[in-house]
């Protein structure tokens, strides 16, 4: 959020980010959560059951939740490493002695290394050369990081150890592991706000939202801002991707949903901004004292945390004490993403066999199995070249083409299919009293409506297409492109598939009937 916000023009970004919160996020969260405690099942089940021409979407999302697991649990890895080194005064590596020195044991006997550029250049050092170790291009993905791969294997033994009893085992970890990372941010927030030149990123958003309104803004412009804030609701809500409608299906029948929906998207959404004003006091800081533009100070992707972020955690007393919390942060905040892309997964197949998964251990087997093949599919990511990899993932896979599909067919599914009116009862009869009555609209009209103006948005990106480049100077090969779109069809294809598979059996069935009548 915070680096979309600033690549967006700040403003900009906050105008369409309110927009697709108000009429797509919302309503589609509680349309997801509502859905999922009114059948009792899961991300694909729930779907057979109140409409079966659209269970497709379900497998869809699973097959996202399997990607983004095995690419983002990468990042809990290298948390793991950080923090194993905030422990160590003398860390091996000249990158990482540096990094010692100057950032973990806040030795500043050393004139050499008192200044904040040089405390910045020791952050990057550390992250370019103790943890990427980047190779020269994705042809060339080096060797297997054994050090990570060990503490990949770490963290999958805490997942599955956490969820291994069910949503129960799993809510335990929750009441710390989401409560944790506010207290940071909020440390990280009165802390970046009293640093010198943090006003000046403010400043500058402001600026920037005022010149591009001034200037007309191009349409290729908007249509990035509209791409990236959609996207960017999508994944934070955890929309079409089974989260919702899994966990919503262990609340009781008359739970009031629709409240509680309410209350975790404004929770959500004052996060993200929680986190913006953290994360743009402490890019402003870092532009003054390094005597550059902000724009060359501002990361995007895991940079955006293992440098920006870290380097707000040196500028605090104490320092080793709070990057220690700091890591420990990141990594709850991943495992708190890991435990209900799993758990959503257990849910959706146990809810496909019921008879078979619910007896003895066959849950306990079939996780473990999960997390292992996971696990050993991982091992591409802890390899040299594995950031390359990694964003090829981010750019394809976890694209808002993807989810902007997937919302589509949702919004068709139950504002057309199923019944708006229909759907809007059944969530009276759960909470006891009439929702608004705009949701219902907005299932029908409004929400539908502004995914096709954002499918519009993204036909004219196409036209508008540039290859995807690494760090803006690497270009990948022409097959890497061929593979990435194979991943992104391979999420449409069992949506695609399924009103197929419908249609033809519904054919079927059809000329067997006729046959005798026929003769």
């Amino acid at each position: 959020f915070p680096y979309l916000c600033y690549k967006n023009g700040g403003g900009a970004f906050f105008i369409t980010y309110v927009l697709y919160l108000l009429t797509c996020g919302i309503p589609l969260f509680v349309l997801e959560t509502s859905l999922g405690q009114y059948t009792n099942q899961g991300g694909i089940t729930c779907w057979r059951k109140i409409c079966p021409l659209f269970e497709g979407m379900g497998y869809a999302s699973q097959m996202i939740i399997v990607y983004g697991s095995i690419t983002y649990i990468i990042i809990i890895a290298w948390a793991f490493l950080y923090l194993f080194s905030a422990f160590s005064v003398h860390c091996p590596g000249p990158a990482a002695a540096i990094y010692a020195c100057t950032v973990l044991s806040g030795n500043n006997s050393s004139s050499e290394w008192t200044t904040p550029l040089n405390a910045s250049f020791s952050v990057m050092e550390f992250w370019h050369h103790r943890v990427l170790r980047l190779s020269s291009g994705i042809k060339y993905l080096g060797t297997v990081r054994w050090d990570l791969a060990l503490i990949l294997l770490l963290v999958w033994f805490l997942v599955y150890f956490c969820i291994w009893k069910g949503v129960k085992s799993t809510g335990k970890a929750v009441y710390f592991t989401a409560t944790f990372p506010y207290v940071m941010l909020l440390i990280l927030l009165l802390r970046g706000v009293t640093l010198p030149g943090a006003i000046n990123v403010y400043i500058f958003c402001i600026l920037l939202f005022m010149l591009l309104f001034l200037n007309c803004i191009t349409c290729s412009f908007l249509c990035k801002v509209w791409m990236d804030a959609g996207t960017q609701i999508f994944y934070s809500y955890a929309i079409c991707l089974g989260y919702l409608s899994s966990l919503g299906s262990y609340n009781q029948y008359n739970n009031n949903c629709y409240r509680d929906s309410f209350f975790l998207c404004f929770l959500n959404s004052g996060t993200s901004f929680l986190g913006g004003f953290a994360i743009f006091s402490v890019l402003g800081h870092m532009a003054q004292e390094q005597g550059v533009d902000i724009s060359l100070v501002a990361e995007s992707g895991p940079g955006l945390v293992f440098i920006v972020c870290h380097q707000a955690v040196t500028l605090l007393p104490w320092c080793q004490f709070w990057a220690v919390c700091f890591f420990i942060m990141i990594i709850l905040l991943g495992l708190d993403s890991q435990f209900v892309g799993l758990e959503s997964i257990m849910t959706s197949v146990t809810d496909i066999f019921p008879t078979v998964l619910r007896r003895g251990f066959r849950r306990e087997m079939l996780l473990l199995g999960i997390c292992l093949v996971c696990y050993l599919m991982s091992f591409f990511m802890i390899t040299e070249g594995s950031l390359y990899i990694i964003q090829l993932f981010d750019h394809y896979v976890c694209s808002g083409a993807t989810l902007l599909f997937l919302a589509t067919c949702q919004s068709v599914a139950i504002g057309c299919v199923y019944g708006a009116d229909r759907f809007y009862e059944n969530i009276e009869d759960m909470i006891g009293y009439k929702p608004w009555p705009m949701m219902k609209y907005c299932w029908l009209y409004v929400t539908p409506s502004c995914l096709r103006s954002k499918f519009g948005t993204f036909i004219f990106s196409l036209v508008k297409y540039s290859p995807l480049k690494f760090n803006n100077t690497y270009v990948y090969p022409w097959w890497a492109y061929a593979i990435g779109t194979f991943w992104e069809c391979s999420e449409d294809l069992p949506q695609s598939q399924r009103p197929s598979a419908h249609h033809y059996t519904l054919s079927s069935c059809t000329d067997r009937e006729k046959t005798p009548y026929s003769q």
